[in-house]
């Protein structure tokens, strides 16, 4: 049966986690949900559907168990999808997947005993009648996950037009656009001519130059920044920083224009030039920065030709490097302020080093370039003074270089206390923006109270060892900050 001490073992943990987190709206400022689906808000029909039809952590879980692909992501009804899969979670054990579903069936169906294969019939029978009865769908769920704010992933090309329709209806919740260039960063991949032509047109321009390609980039920012506050994402993979003249991105940018292969280096060469000035716009513009680091898309390239992107054929990649993402910060702060950052590296063992690379990235006065005096905020009133950011610097905002929240593969309670252990030690976990759902799954909210969780139980333990001082007090309004309150000033919410 699940248990409400769940991930408690401080003996100050519960006490913490009731008083100070529990409650507390979700800031969601990352995620993959469709703005068309929850425009429609559609209802939903079957928990098979609710699980079975995004989901690849479940798809990678099933696979390895040698389920047949017609359960999986074939043509299979829901209900034996379904059926499929409950038969395995028992076999879960220490996987999120098992803690995960049990908070999903308990939080939104009221169900709490243990699925498996032979409760599986009567579970899904009780879900069935819950969704009829309560009539589920995404605000549904949203609002009764105490969501807030909500942003989604948005290309440059879009015209944002359920964001407009969403923000009519006059929901409890805000949906805003994020920025994610990802198709304009990757040159080298097929398709980029047709894409530049399609920018080109939501930008009402003719993409001639790599200058030209950034200007139309800045136009597109300045479009998403009528939509809401403004947060931009970047998915940067396999990436090795290349010191660059304008003329070297320019002829990279023209062979991919024309269609032509790109060597390693030019490749290196055109994602260094672009990720340097999207930095200095970002800054320019205001908008909050996050780098994910360290994917491997595509690892089983049949399956994935066969399945589509984003079908659970992915994997971690450790050759990010850390130079290559201090040198990128390096140029552009050099020439322009930076803009407020977040690391999300995937590789776990890399952790410790980009919350040091963060710490390198913050301080400064302010003089180098005479700074950009919008970003200064603070949570909790204590601190967030309002001073410019200076070249290579961040004078006088909070945290403004940081390291995210455990990502993807790693959003799981190792990855999760993992990093509380050894990355407080490093930087101030106190200035952390808390959880992120990173799911097309309008049933993921539970990953907030698992990090919760895991956040409490980490300050009881330092509670039970005698290493915190200050005071239940401070404890709790740090426990506050992170869970909401710091996403909100971050963002600009």
């Amino acid at each position: 049966m699940f248990s409400e001490d769940l991930y408690f073992t401080s003996k100050h943990a519960g006490r913490l986690y009731e008083l100070y987190a529990k409650d507390l709206p979700i800031i969601d400022y990352h995620c993959h949900l469709l703005p068309q689906e929850i425009y429609e808000d559609r209802q939903f029909e079957d928990l098979g559907e609710m699980w079975l039809a995004h989901d690849h952590y479940k798809w990678r879980a099933m696979r390895a168990f040698g389920i047949d692909e017609a359960l999986i992501s074939g043509g299979a009804t829901y209900r034996d999808k379904f059926l499929a899969f409950a038969g395995i979670l028992p076999r879960l054990a220490g996987n999120p997947l098992h803690v995960w579903c049990a908070l999903e069936l308990k939080r939104y169906f009221g169900i709490d005993e243990p699925l498996d294969a032979t409760s599986a019939p009567h579970v899904y029978e009780l879900a069935q009648a819950a969704i009829a009865e309560r009539g589920m769908n995404p605000s549904r769920c949203i609002e009764q996950s105490n969501v807030e704010f909500i942003a989604t992933t948005d290309d440059p090309a879009d015209d944002l037009r359920y964001h407009g329709l969403i923000a009519a209806q006059n929901r409890k919740y805000r949906v805003s656009p994020a920025f994610r260039p990802d198709r304009a960063l990757n040159a080298e991949k097929p398709g980029y001519p047709e894409y530049l032509s399609r920018l080109g047109a939501a930008a009402g321009a003719d993409i001639a130059s790599f200058r030209g390609l950034v200007a139309a980039l800045e136009k597109r920012l300045a479009y998403f920044k009528g939509f809401g506050p403004p947060i931009n994402d970047n998915a940067v993979t396999q990436f090795e920083w290349a010191d660059y003249s304008d003329g070297d991105a320019e002829r990279a940018f023209q062979k991919a224009r024309a269609g032509a292969p790109l060597s390693r280096g030019e490749i290196n060469t055109y994602r260094s030039a672009f990720l340097c000035e999207m930095l200095k716009l970002y800054s320019k513009h205001g908008f909050a920065t996050q780098l994910h680091i360290g994917a491997y898309r595509d690892a089983n390239s049949a399956m994935s030709a066969a399945h589509g992107p984003d079908s659970g054929f992915d994997a971690i990649d450790d050759a990010a490097s850390v130079r290559s993402f201090g040198a990128l910060l390096n140029r552009a702060g050099s020439e322009a302020p930076l803009p407020k950052i977040i690391f999300y590296p995937l590789d776990i063992n890399q952790y410790e080093a980009f919350a040091v690379l963060a710490t390198v990235f913050c301080g400064g006065d302010g003089s180098a370039s005479g700074g950009d005096r919008r970003n200064g905020d603070g949570a909790s009133g204590d601190g967030g003074s309002k001073g410019g950011n200076g070249a290579n610097g961040s004078g006088g905002v909070r945290g403004k270089v940081q390291l995210g929240a455990p990502w993807w593969f790693n959003d799981q309670i190792y990855g999760i206390s993992k990093q509380f252990e050894s990355v407080s030690c490093l930087y101030p976990v106190a200035l952390s923006v808390g959880m992120l759902t990173d799911s097309r799954s309008f049933l993921s909210y539970p990953r907030h109270e698992l990090y919760r969780r895991a956040l409490c139980n980490y300050f009881g333990t330092l509670l039970d060892r005698r290493e915190y001082f200050s005071g239940e007090r401070e404890l709790g309004a740090i426990i506050g900050d992170i869970c909401y309150r710091n996403a909100k000033a971050f963002f600009g919410i």
